[in-house]
């Protein structure tokens, strides 16, 4: 969580983030459970510092994939926004 202003941009009320080195497997695990999320109950969950946030997620997002690839290493990132 975040806290402070930035330089012409607005403050998060919450921002989490979480990055971890996981084996190919359990990161195709985690997107499959984000994604039932979405489609069975429509809101993604989130556990930060024991406190469990649920967002509700409506029905149109704006999905962005992004994928780069350098000689040192290549990256896949999806973004979901509304």
């Amino acid at each position: 969580m975040r806290g402070g202003s930035r330089d012409n941009e607005e403050m998060s009320l919450l921002e989490f983030s979480n990055e971890a080195m996981m084996r190919r497997e359990a990161v195709a695990e985690r997107l499959r459970q984000l994604a039932d999320q979405l489609e069975r109950h429509n809101d993604l969950e989130f556990d930060l510092e024991g406190i469990r946030y649920t967002v509700d997620v409506p029905d149109q997002i704006k999905l962005e994939v992004e994928f780069e690839l350098d000689d040192d290493e290549s990256s896949l990132e999806i973004e979901m926004t509304w």
